[in-house]
Order: C-alpha cells, then sequence, then structure tokens
C-alpha cells in the first residue's frame, strides 16, 4: 500500500502541533519526532504485543494508545501493520486525524473523558470508529444527535463505560445504570451499541485487576439480558499496557495498550 508523505505530515513537529489550536503543553509534549531507530523500536514493540495478545485471543482488537505522542509516532506504527489508535484528548485526536486523513485505513478511537461541548469537534474527525467513554445519557443524546447532523452514513460504535471500582477518579456510570443505559443506546438512530468498556482499578504494581473485569463482565452479561441479544454480541474494552493478557483472560475482546508499544509519555504539563 503506497502512502503519500504528505497526509502523514510527519516532515517537522510544527507542521501538524504549531498552530494555536493546540494547547501549548500538547504542543511542547509531542515536539519530538521519531528517528530512524524510535520508529524500528515502534514496529518491534507493536509486533510484539500481537504476539503477545494473540496466545490469549487471536480474534481480540489491539488499540495502540497514542496520546501525548507525536503522529509520527502513529506512522511507524502503521506501517507495521497497526489500524486502531487510541486518543484521550479531543482536541488532540481531531488534529492528527484530519492530518491523516488521506491514509487508508486508519480507526481512531476515543478512549478519554468526554464533555458535550467537545462532541461536535469529536464527531467531524476524519475516521472516527468508536467513542469508548458513554457513560450517561446527555453524551449518547448529542453523539446520536450530531452524528446524524453531520450525515455519516453509518452510525457510530459505541461503548457503555461503567465505574467497575467505584473510584471518584473514574469515570463511569455505576454498574447498575449500565443494562439501561445500553439500552438507550441501542434505540439511537445514529449509534451502535458495540459493547461495555471499564479502566481496572490496580496498576501492575498494586495487584490484581480481575475483580473490575469480572463486574464488567457481569454487568454484559445484564445489559445483553435487558437487550435480549446474545452475551457474545456485546464486546468487552479492557485491559492496558500492564494487564491486558489478564483482562484478555476474563473476556475482553478490546484491549487499550500505550506505553508498552509507544515508550513511557512525557508529564502531563
Amino acid at each position: 500500500m503506497r502512502l503519500a508523505t504528505r497526509a502523514w505530515c510527519v516532515s517537522s513537529a510544527s507542521a501538524l502541533y504549531a498552530g494555536t489550536r493546540v494547547r501549548p503543553q500538547l504542543s511542547r509534549a509531542m515536539a519530538s519526532w521519531v528517528d530512524a531507530a524510535e520508529a524500528d523500536a515502534v514496529k518491534a514493540n507493536v509486533q510484539a504485543v500481537w504476539d503477545r495478545v494473540a496466545r490469549v485471543d487471536k480474534d481480540a482488537t489491539l488499540i495502540a494508545v497514542s496520546k501525548l505522542k507525536p503522529l509520527s509516532h502513529v506512522k511507524a506504527a502503521y506501517d507495521a501493520g497497526q489500524r486502531d489508535f487510541g486518543e484521550n484528548y479531543v482536541q488532540e485526536l481531531a488534529e492528527k486525524a484530519e492530518a491523516a486523513k488521506d491514509v487508508e485505513g486508519l480507526r481512531w478511537h476515543f478512549i478519554g473523558s468526554l464533555q458535550s461541548n467537545k462532541v461536535k469537534q469529536l464527531c467531524a474527525a476524519p475516521q472516527l470508529a468508536c467513542v469508548h467513554t458513554v457513560e450517561r445519557a446527555k453524551i449518547a443524546n448529542a453523539l446520536d444527535r450530531v452524528w446524524g447532523e453531520l450525515g455519516h452514513a453509518t452510525p457510530l460504535d459505541v461503548f457503555v463505560q461503567v465505574n467497575t471500582s467505584g473510584e471518584d477518579s473514574k469515570g463511569g456510570c455505576v454498574p447498575a445504570e449500565a443494562p439501561a443505559l445500553a439500552l438507550a443506546i441501542s434505540e439511537k438512530a445514529h449509534l451502535r451499541l458495540k459493547g461495555l468498556m471499564c479502566i481496572g482499578k490496580y496498576s501492575g504494581a498494586e495487584g490484581d485487576a480481575s475483580p473490575d473485569f469480572n463486574v464488567l463482565r457481569e454487568c454484559r452479561d445484564a445489559s445483553a439480558s435487558t437487550l435480549g441479544v446474545p452475551v457474545d454480541s456485546l464486546a468487552l474494552s479492557m485491559g492496558m499496557s500492564h494487564d491486558f493478557e489478564q483482562a484478555l483472560s476474563c473476556g475482553a475482546t478490546h484491549v487499550r495498550v500505550g506505553s508498552t508499544i509507544f515508550g513511557a509519555r512525557p508529564p502531563k504539563a
């Protein structure tokens, strides 16, 4: 597949991030561009993670989380065969997606907290494939309305985000509300309920995230019952760099891996 260099805009950092639309801290954080050795490392990391995923579930979807990383890192992963990329900030996703809009097969996943006033900008991003963080009806309503107004030919895939750990710092609806929110989304003309999503409570150093994964699986089962659909028709987005293999063993269909592929991120300004 031939890729136009113009589509990636990777000749210099300023080509994509010097504009005033990008928050200064993001511009600084993404100001370094990969050299050949860094690109080779990203490609090798992508292959290594694929191999680890395949040993547990060869059909699972790997989402490479590229937040606070330059578009050249995305290109390196793309050149290795990766197609699904996750971003946490609406403006960063919109900028990267616009710069790479002519690149065939890219799929952008939004995995960060979403506010109503950012929905239009997000929905206008080229090749937006999925929103993983729908935690309340207000966001679902806004996504449905704006996606329809923009005239997209197919519905937007969305996940219900569930706060499985009960932490105040985590987004998501409470587990008991997941079936009702799933039902509300399933009735939207311009949305397609893909499944349920969570962020595990524990880091690799602190312990076992399987309780969160088990809660999400129970929410998936309850939602499937409410919808009257087979359990396996609803996906599970769970697991990150430190616990994606454990998440896969608990039934994850989508895992979100960032630092293991792209390396440590700069501190958030």
